[in-house]
C-alpha cells in the first residue's frame, strides 16, 4: 500500500540568535537557582547553629541549676552541723524543732529528710541506748542486726513521716557504698556524696526503689578544729546527711527552666566510667538516636563526678523552626522559574514569529492552490469579475457552457453573453454588484456561441482579490436547462396525478358508501327470513314435539342454534359498519375507572366466578368515550372468557414503561405465530364449543385503536395467558 507523502516542514531552522537566547535563558535560570540555594544554605546553617547554640546554652543552664540545687543541700546540712556548735548533742525534740523551722516540705520538697548519724563502738552504742532510754527518748533499735566493730545508726531523721520513722536505727555504716562516703567525709572534713543507692525509706515502704544518693557532712566535737586525719577520726561524733532521689532533684531543679530537656545523669568512677546504672534518665531519652542535637556536661561535686547527657527533640520537630526557610526556598525557586520563563519567552518570540510567518505564507499558498484547483476541476462554470463586470479569470466548465475557449473569455463583459444584454443594464448590474456586499442569485438565458439558448442559474459572491488586482466578485454559472425541463414535466405529471387521485378518491368514497348501504340492507334483509326460520322451528318444536322423535327434535334444535348464530353474525356485521361511519369526539378519559366499571359488570353477570383483577391507578388517555369503552369491553371480556378454566384466574390492566396500555390474563393464550389472524374479522383460533364468539371483537379493537392514531399488538405463549398492548393519545389533537 503506497504511503501518503508527508507535507514538508515549513519551519525555518533555528537561528544563531535563537540558540543564544535559549542559552541565556538557561543561564539566568541556573544562576538564579544557585543564588537561591546559596542563600537558603547559609540561612539554614545559621539557623541550625543558632538552634544548637540555644540548646547548648539551655544544657549549661540546666547543669548550673542542678549544681545549685546540690549546693542548697550542702547549706541545709551545714546549718544542721552548726547546731552542734551550741549543743554537744541535741535531743530528738531539739532536732525536730530545728528541722520543722526549716520547712523542708515547702522549700526543699526534693530532699527526703535531714538526719543525723552517730558513730559508735559497741560499748558506746550500748551507753547511747541506755542514755536515750533513761531520758525518755525511747529504745534505739539498730538494724541490720549483727556484731560490728563500728556502728553508724541513724539517730535523728526529720520531718517525721512513717517512712522516715521506720528508717531510724538503720546502720548506714553496715553498707559499703554509704560507709565509703562516710569515711571520706570524716577523713577530709568536707561534705561527701555517695554513688547511686536505694534509699532506706523506699526499702522499708516496699515501694519500687528509685536511684538516689546521700550528701554527708562530718560533725566533730564542739570547739574542735582537727587538722589531721587521725585528729578528725578521734574528734568525730557523727554525720549530718541529706538523702534525696535523683529524679526529684532534677525535676525540682529544672522546674523553673523555660523548656525541659531530655536528660540522663550518670555517676562516673575515678576512671571516668559509669559507676553503676544511671542516677536519672528521662523516659524520652530512648529516642536519642533521632535527636537533632546532643550535649554533655560534667558536675564535680562532693567527691563525685556526674555526667549530664542532654539530647534535643528529633530533627522532625526542628523542621517546624525551619519552615520559613522552606517557604523562602520555594519562593526563590518560583521567582527563578518566572525569570527563566520571561527570558525564554523573549528569546523565542522572534523564532515563533518567523515560524508563524512561514506557516501563514504556506497556508496562503495552499489556499490559493485549493481555490485554483476547485475552479479548474469544478463541473460548474466559475468566473472572477472586476469592478466593470469583465471576466478576469474563468474555468473550463464555463468555457464549455458558453462554447468558447477560456482565452477568448478573458477581458470580455460577462453580461454580453446573455440574451437580455444591453449596455445600460450591464452598467446598472455592475453598480448593484459593487453596492451589494452579500450573496445573490439570478436565473438568465445564456446565448451560447453556436446560437443555442441555455437556462443558467448564477450565484454572485464577493471575494477579495490579491493586492493590486481588481477582483471583486466570484460568479458560479450552472446550466439548469435540463433540470427546468424535468421540473416542468414533473409539474405536469403532478397535476394529472392529482386529478386522477381525486377521481379515484371520489369513486372509493362512493364504493364505501354503497358497501355500507349494501351491508346494512343485506343484514336487515337477512333478519326477516332468519326470524321466520327461528319462529317456525320453535313452533315445530313446541306443537309437534310428541310427533318428532329424538333425532327430529335434535334437528330442530340445530336449526334454531344456526339461526341464532347467523343473527349474532349479522349483528356483528352491523357493529363493524357502525364503527366506520361514526365520527370521533376525543375527551380526557380515566381508563382505570372505566376498566373497573366493566369488571364490575362482568362480576354481576357471573357472580360465581373468582377472578383476581388488578387495575393500575391513574391510567389516563384522550379518546372517544364510547369507542374506548367498546375497546376495553372487548379486551376485558376476552380475558374474562379465556381465563375461566384457571384457578385462580388473574387479569391485570396497567401501563408499560414505554407508555403503552395493556390487558394481561393467565388464560388459554394462543400460538404466537398466529397473532396477525386475531385482528382479522371472523378469524378464530379456538373452536366455538370451547369458547363462544363471533370473531369480530379484536377486529373492532384494532379499528378503534387505528382510528385514534395508535397501534396494538398481541403476545402469548400457548396455555400461559395473553397480553394485548395498545397506545392511545395522551393529549387532544390540535384543532
Amino acid at each position: 500500500m503506497p504511503s501518503t507523502p508527508q507535507a514538508p516542514d515549513m519551519r525555518p531552522p533555528a537561528s544563531g540568535s535563537s540558540v543564544a537566547g535559549h542559552a541565556l535563558a538557561l543561564l539566568v535560570l541556573l544562576a538564579s537557582l544557585l543564588l537561591v540555594f546559596l542563600y537558603w544554605r547559609g540561612a539554614h546553617v545559621r539557623e541550625m547553629a543558632a538552634a544548637q547554640a540555644e540548646f547548648a546554652s539551655r544544657a549549661d543552664e540546666a547543669s548550673s541549676l542542678i549544681a545549685q540545687r546540690l549546693g542548697n543541700y550542702e547549706l541545709l546540712a551545714r546549718g544542721a552541723v552548726s547546731l552542734f556548735a551550741s549543743v554537744a548533742r541535741p535531743s530528738r525534740q531539739q532536732w525536730r524543732t530545728y528541722v520543722d523551722g526549716l520547712n523542708l516540705r515547702q522549700r526543699y520538697p526534693d530532699a527526703v529528710a535531714l538526719g543525723f548519724v552517730v558513730e559508735a563502738t559497741p560499748l558506746q552504742l550500748a551507753e547511747l541506748q541506755r542514755m536515750m532510754r533513761d531520758s525518755g527518748q525511747g529504745m534505739l533499735g539498730v538494724w541490720p542486726h549483727g556484731v560490728r566493730e563500728t556502728y553508724g545508726p541513724i539517730l535523728y531523721l526529720e520531718p517525721r513521716t512513717p517512712d522516715n520513722a521506720a528508717a531510724i536505727g538503720y546502720d548506714l555504716y553496715s553498707e559499703p557504698v554509704r560507709r565509703a562516703a562516710m569515711d571520706a567525709a570524716r577523713d577530709s572534713g568536707q561534705p561527701r556524696m555517695t554513688t547511686a543507692v536505694n534509699l532506706v525509706q523506699d526499702r522499708v515502704a516496699a515501694r519500687r526503689p528509685q536511684p538516689g544518693a546521700l550528701l554527708l557532712l562530718p560533725v566533730y566535737r564542739a570547739g574542735d578544729r582537727p587538722s589531721s586525719v587521725a585528729a578528725r577520726r578521734e574528734s568525730l561524733q557523727g554525720w549530718v546527711y541529706v538523702p534525696f532521689r535523683a529524679g526529684e532533684l532534677v525535676g525540682q531543679a529544672l522546674s523553673k527552666a523555660p523548656q525541659r530537656l531530655w536528660l540522663r545523669v550518670v555517676d562516673l568512677d575515678a576512671d571516668g566510667k559509669p559507676a553503676g546504672p544511671p542516677l536519672y534518665e528521662d523516659p524520652r531519652f530512648a529516642g536519642a538516636a533521632a535527636a537533632a542535637f546532643k550535649a554533655t556536661t560534667t558536675i564535680e561535686a562532693y567527691g563525685r563526678r556526674w555526667r549530664l547527657e542532654f539530647v534535643s527533640g528529633p530533627r522532625a520537630a526542628l523542621d517546624a523552626r525551619l519552615r520559613n526557610l522552606r517557604s523562602t526556598l520555594v519562593v526563590g525557586v518560583i521567582a527563578s522559574l518566572l525569570l527563566y520563563g520571561i527570558a525564554l519567552v523573549l528569546a523565542t518570540t522572534r523564532s515563533r514569529a518567523d515560524r508563524l510567518a512561514a506557516r501563514m505564507t504556506e497556508s496562503y499558498r495552499r489556499s490559493e492552490q485549493r481555490f485554483r484547483s476547485a475552479m479548474e476541476y469544478s463541473a460548474i462554470g466559475q468566473a472572477l469579475l472586476d469592478r466593470q463586470g469583465r471576466i478576469v479569470d474563468a474555468n473550463p466548465a464555463l468555457a464549455r457552457t458558453i462554447g468558447r475557449p477560456v482565452a477568448q473569455l478573458l477581458g470580455t463583459e460577462f453580461d454580453a453573453h446573455f440574451l437580455d444584454y444591453s449596455g445600460e443594464d450591464a452598467m446598472r448590474r455592475s453598480q448593484q454588484a459593487l453596492l451589494g456586499a452579500g450573496v445573490y442569485r439570478s436565473t438568465r438565458t445564456l446565448l451560447a456561441d453556436g446560437g443555442g439558448l441555455r437556462q443558467v442559474q448564477m450565484t454572485f459572491a464577493p471575494v477579495p482579490g490579491e493586492i493590486g488586482q481588481d477582483v471583486v466578485r466570484l460568479v458560479q454559472v450552472e446550466d439548469v436547462t435540463d433540470r427546468l425541463r424535468a421540473e416542468a414535466q414533473v409539474l405536469a405529471l403532478n397535476r394529472s396525478l392529482e386529478a386522477r387521485v381525486e377521481a379515484r378518491t371520489r369513486e372509493l368514497t362512493i364504493a364505501n358508501q354503497d358497501l355500507e348501504s349494501f351491508a346494512y340492507s343485506v343484514s336487515h334483509d337477512l333478519r326477516a327470513p332468519l326470524r321466520a326460520i327461528d319462529g317456525f322451528s320453535r313452533l315445530l318444536g313446541e306443537r309437534y314435539r310428541d310427533v318428532l322423535d329424538d333425532e327430529g327434535r335434535d334437528y330442530v334444535a340445530r336449526v334454531r342454534a344456526a339461526a341464532s348464530r347467523m343473527g349474532a353474525l349479522i349483528e356483528a356485521l352491523l357493529k363493524m359498519a357502525r364503527l366506520g361511519r361514526g365520527g370521533i369526539h376525543p375527551v380526557a378519559l380515566d381508563l382505570s375507572k372505566m376498566a373497573a366499571d366493566i369488571v364490575a359488570e362482568l362480576r354481576a353477570n357471573e357472580p360465581g366466578r373468582d377472578v383476581e383483577v388488578h387495575i393500575a391507578p391513574g391510567l389516563r388517555a384522550v379518546g372517544d368515550p364510547s369507542l374506548v369503552r367498546n375497546l376495553l369491553e372487548n379486551l376485558l371480556g376476552n380475558a374474562w372468557k379465556f381465563s375461566r378454566d384457571r384457578r385462580p384466574a388473574r387479569i391485570e390492566v396497567g401501563r408499560e414503561p414505554g407508555g403503552a396500555f395493556f390487558v394481561r390474563d393467565n388464560g388459554a393464550g394462543f400460538p404466537v405465530e398466529y397473532a396477525d389472524k386475531l385482528f382479522r374479522p371472523f378469524q378464530r383460533l379456538h373452536s366455538q364449543e370451547d369458547f363462544a364468539g363471533e370473531g369480530v371483537g379484536l377486529a373492532s379493537v384494532r379499528r378503534i385503536v387505528e382510528r385514534h392514531g395508535g397501534t396494538i399488538r398481541a403476545d402469548s405463549a400457548g396455555g400461559e395467558g395473553a397480553t394485548f398492548a395498545f397506545t392511545l393519545p395522551e393529549t387532544a389533537p390540535q384543532a
